[in-house]
């Protein structure tokens, strides 16, 4: 009798540094946009997992690959948790990002730990992973790989936007998809929350006692990313070489410098859809918790807000990325030219069995 569904596990480590989310899967192998959700859950990093993935940037290649071979070991050693804490059913599939060290397509360039074959050997499940190189050598982004899951999971929506460590959004029209980063998100908020004794601005208290400081809005307004038009991707890199050299400059309160940045991403997301007809807005990612990012970003736009339920705020990456290797183990296209710039349409990441 032929197998009528896949279980797949989703793996996923933003920037934000919340930790490994899990999604489980169950896709239906006739219509593999039909899905259901077995089971979520985060792995979070204790600080130093997290120092070692906030620093990794600056880590020479035998350095990278000493924490690319530890950082495989830790994905591995949760799974193998995970399939034990919630008796989950057989996992027939594990779909990686991994975590991203680094990213400058520009420059031919992108990174991301969590090694499959590792993973694959230690868990005894088949692994796909490394889906941006491919891309990036197709002359694409590498980035944002999420639309095609916006495209086919979730096509209720004319807008997908998910604000993590950057915001990135998904704008569907009647002949494709278009999707790019807009701008940095969680990245910056939490980095300026930490000033104030917080790991993240929970609830956006600490963003709303705060004043925006106009002249420093313009110039965050006024970057050079913001003039150009998509395929286009953010790393950490913009970060740290633009963003915070800029706020730096000032003289401001921690709160205030939250506010203004609220407003700037605010004020961005309004900037790539306003040309749009009045439609409805999905948003995921941590940055939905964020009560005061939402109001501000209500407030800007005229398109309808949709906040779902918190499963799929929490882990609709993670969802994407096991859709995206169910894709892959088929030969289908899982990574589109018109979101990434790539020269074709392609299937990308690398599979690897543990039984071969």
């Amino acid at each position: 009798m032929p197998k009528k569904n896949i279980n797949v596990l989703g793996v996923m480590s933003g920037t934000s540094l919340d930790g490994l989310d899990f999604c489980l899967v169950s896709f239906d192998l006739k219509n593999i946009s039909n899905f259901k959700i077995l089971k979520t859950h985060t792995y979070q990093y204790d600080e130093t997992w997290k120092n070692y993935l906030r620093n990794a940037v600056k880590l020479n290649t035998e350095e990278i690959e000493k924490l690319n071979i530890e950082f495989s070991s830790l994905i591995s050693k949760y799974v193998n948790q995970f399939t034990i804490d919630f008796s989950t059913p057989k996992i027939e599939l594990i779909s990686c990002h991994g975590h991203t060290i680094f990213h400058e397509p520009e420059k031919g360039l992108t990174l991301q730990i969590g090694d499959g074959k590792i993973i694959s050997q230690k868990t005894s499940t088949k692994v796909v992973c490394d889906f941006r190189s491919q891309d990036v050598n197709l002359g694409g982004q590498g980035a944002p790989l999420v639309p095609i899951g916006d495209l086919n999971l979730f096509m209720d929506y004319k807008f997908c936007l998910n604000l993590g460590g950057f915001a990135n959004v998904s704008i569907k029209t009647k002949e494709d998809i278009h999707a790019f980063d807009i701008c940095p998100v969680n990245t910056v908020l939490n980095h300026y929350s930490k000033k104030m004794d917080h790991e993240y601005d929970r609830n956006g208290f600490l963003s709303k006692s705060g004043q925006t400081d106009k002249i420093l809005l313009e110039e965050l307004n006024n970057l050079n990313y913001y003039q150009k038009y998509g395929p286009k991707s953010l790393g950490i890199e913009f970060v740290n070489e633009f963003i915070l050299p800029l706020i730096e400059k000032k003289d401001l309160q921690p709160n205030d410098i939250l506010m203004t940045f609220v407003d700037h991403v605010s004020f961005q997301i309004n900037e790539s859809i306003k040309k749009y007809q009045q439609n409805k807005i999905l948003v995921t990612g941590g940055g939905a918790f964020n009560k005061n990012l939402v109001e501000t970003i209500k407030s800007k736009t005229k398109h309808e807000v949709i906040i779902p339920k918190k499963e799929i705020i929490n882990f609709k990456e993670a969802l994407v990325f096991a859709y995206l290797g169910v894709l892959r183990i088929n030969n289908q296209i899982n990574c589109l030219k018109s979101v990434t710039g790539a020269k074709k349409n392609h299937s990308s990441g690398k599979i690897f069995d543990y039984n071969s």
